[in-house]
């Protein structure tokens, strides 16, 4: 069953321009009109002036050419030289002999954190990763830009339409904080687990579907010296935390995780999640290892190219992040969750698909103004067509992805999403309205993986935690409705 404001797979595909790869024969009609209705009139405004410049259709922000452009980047897995190299590259097209200071780092907190509080920001910044800033906080201080002029500028490819007409709703839904448009999610993602799909077609094994298909599967390979499962207990256990919450939600439905995002009185506690926290539970004391709670997400991506892992819950980032590593006999492929129990209420094909990525242009920045026609840029054709390129990664802008040749990952996220139809996973939207309770959640996910605590403690101390944020009137509240 669907949610309303959920990416359905027909939106989707038609949006990113995979309608004709996954619908079979005479799809491609969908593509040829990715959007719905007519399109908006062009503005008929006035040229107005701003501090910065004189605004115009080309120019809807009244961007400076002389003033110079920083740009922070989270360079994990997508790297940071499709900014480097392509957005900002666009970007000193159009505004020839611009300066543009470019800063790619794995620490955005550490370096950022001091930054803001000095009033020294740079003017865009990707905020993701292990040490992404906590966007709420910040936008209590008014340090994001409202992005409302960016999605209701013309766009860069067609002056007829506005740039919201061009992406996919979902980021216009997870835009919002307090109501406002301060957040841009650039990519589409498939979380779910990935293995190899050339190891499995050699071992004549199949891809279970249930749990107990899912655990004899792990006896055979066992057998092998191979472990089922295995999460990095180390810059990345939140890709368990996520899990966990996904799979509670194919048994008990979307509804767990929207009442965990509201902070509903014991939603922490509620059966799926405790049925989902057994589950894994006995994967990990069973088929897993804890010295890999040790390990970072790099080293645990390189055991599984090393063929000592079956199945790692993650995102489809993971096949460019691991180009430069993958052996020749390694093919990456996404496999739903297999169902805990008979009665689940999400089908086993479910699957999470999301927009994530984030970017903010700094309000307190020197150059707000080119912040947004930064992100306007990113938002093209060519921006978001040469990210995919770049990155084998999805982007949110509609028909962006026509025509290129995908990779394996991303063909069989794609059959994934069409295999599940309307059962869409929904995000958990709490990792970036409440960031102590995710970062939290997260310290008690390794807790209870390495045996330290109870499937029952960690209920009882992260939702005593969620209840905390909840009684705690300078923490804004966030609510959301599907």
């Amino acid at each position: 069953m669907s949610h309303p404001g959920e990416i359905t797979r027909r939106q989707l595909l038609r949006r990113i321009g995979l309608t004709a790869f996954v619908a079979g024969p005479g799809a491609g009609l969908l593509t040829a009109c990715a959007t719905g209705g007519a399109a908006p009139a062009p503005s008929t405004a006035a040229p107005a002036t701003t501090a910065a410049g004189a605004m115009s259709p080309k120019n809807p922000f009244g961007v400076d050419a002389k003033k110079p452009l920083e740009v922070t980047i989270f360079s994990g897995g997508y790297t940071d030289s499709y900014a480097k190299d392509l957005h900002e590259s666009l970007y000193a097209k159009a505004f020839p002999g611009v300066t543009i200071k470019h800063n790619g780092t794995q620490n955005i907190g550490t370096q950022l954190r001091p930054r803001f509080v000095s009033g020294d920001v740079p003017d865009v910044v990707n905020n993701s990763g292990p040490e992404a800033m906590d966007l709420v906080a910040l936008a209590e201080e008014g340090q994001l830009a409202d992005l409302a002029p960016l999605f209701d500028a013309p766009s860069f490819d067609d002056p007829a339409k506005k740039v919201r007409d061009t992406v996919t709703p979902a980021v216009l839904e997870n835009a919002k904080i307090d109501g406002k448009d301060l957040v841009l999610n650039y990519t589409v993602s498939h979380r779910a687990l990935w293995y190899n799909s050339k190891l499995f077609e050699s071992k004549g094994w199949t891809v279970p579907k249930t749990w107990e298909e899912f655990k004899a599967l792990g006896e055979a390979a066992k057998k092998e010296g191979i472990l089922l499962f295995a999460y990095p207990g180390q810059k990345g256990p939140y890709y368990q935390l996520w899990n966990m919450l996904y799979t509670a939600a194919k048994v008990g439905g979307n509804q767990v995780i929207i009442d965990i995002d509201n902070l509903v009185d014991n939603a922490w506690k509620a059966d799926a999640v405790k049925q989902s926290l057994t589950a894994w539970l006995d994967i990990q004391k069973t088929y897993g290892d804890k010295a890999y709670l040790g390990l970072d997400h790099t080293q645990t991506q390189i055991k599984q190219l090393q063929n000592k892992v079956l199945f790692y819950p993650t995102g489809s980032w993971i096949e460019n992040e691991m180009v430069k590593d993958k052996p020749m006999d390694f093919e990456y492929a996404i496999a739903p969750v297999p169902a805990v129990t008979a009665a689940d209420k999400m089908p086993y094909e479910a699957i999470q698909v999301g927009v994530g990525e984030n970017f903010i242009v700094a309000a307190k920045g020197k150059n707000p103004q080119g912040g947004l026609e930064y992100m306007r840029i990113m938002l093209s054709k060519e921006g978001a067509r040469g990210f995919t390129e770049k990155t084998k990664n999805l982007t949110v802008v509609n028909g962006a992805a026509e025509g290129l040749d995908l990779t394996p990952a991303l063909n069989s996220a794609a059959k994934a999403q069409d295999a599940a139809g309307q059962n869409i996973i929904t995000d958990a939207r709490f990792e970036g309205w409440y960031k102590e309770l995710f970062d939290y959640a997260t310290k008690q996910t390794n807790a209870l993986m390495g045996g330290r605590i109870t499937v029952e403690q960690f209920m009882e101390t992260v939702q005593k935690k969620a209840d905390d944020i909840k009684a705690d009137s300078s923490v804004p509240k966030q609510t959301r409705n599907a």
